[in-house]
């Protein structure tokens, strides 16, 4: 079963947003490994929290700017 994990500020998607990343991560591995592999595919959005990790030696938090808009 192919397994994409994608980790991602949370906030910073949107549903569809998500949703597209899916559809597309899912079909990119069709090409690989044929559409035998689309019903056993999985795609694993995970949202860190602000703070929950860093960059370049400080502690994150996403700019309100970088958040998604619902709607």
């Amino acid at each position: 079963m192919p397994f994409v994990n994608i980790k991602t500020p949370e906030g910073a998607l949107s549903r569809a947003q998500k949703e597209e990343i899916v559809h597309r991560a899912t079909d990119m591995l069709v090409e690989y490994f044929s559409e035998a592999a689309r019903p056993h595919t999985m795609v694993l959005i995970e949202e860190v929290k602000d703070g929950g990790y860093g960059r370049a030696d400080e502690i994150y938090m996403v700019p309100e700017a970088y958040r998604a808009r619902e709607g």
